[in-house]
């Protein structure tokens, strides 16, 4: 099994991150938020939201998804 499957929370991370960047509400996290993979896409929601404001642009956003 690819480790990608395996690593759920990371997966959570990743989605919350682009959600966050695309400017998506916190109310769209597909997890229970009291869980911890929906700590984790929570997370990733503020940090896509906070590179959003800084003025990242899609190309960086990719980049930063792809090193983590």
């Amino acid at each position: 099994m690819r480790k990608q499957k395996r690593d759920i929370p990371h997966r959570a991370f990743i989605r919350g991150y682009q959600a966050g960047f695309s400017m998506k509400t916190k109310s769209l996290c597909p997890y229970q938020t009291e869980t911890d993979t929906g700590q984790e896409w929570l997370r990733g929601w503020r940090e896509g939201r906070e590179d959003h404001w800084q003025g990242f642009n899609n190309q960086a956003c990719q980049q930063k998804v792809s090193a983590l």
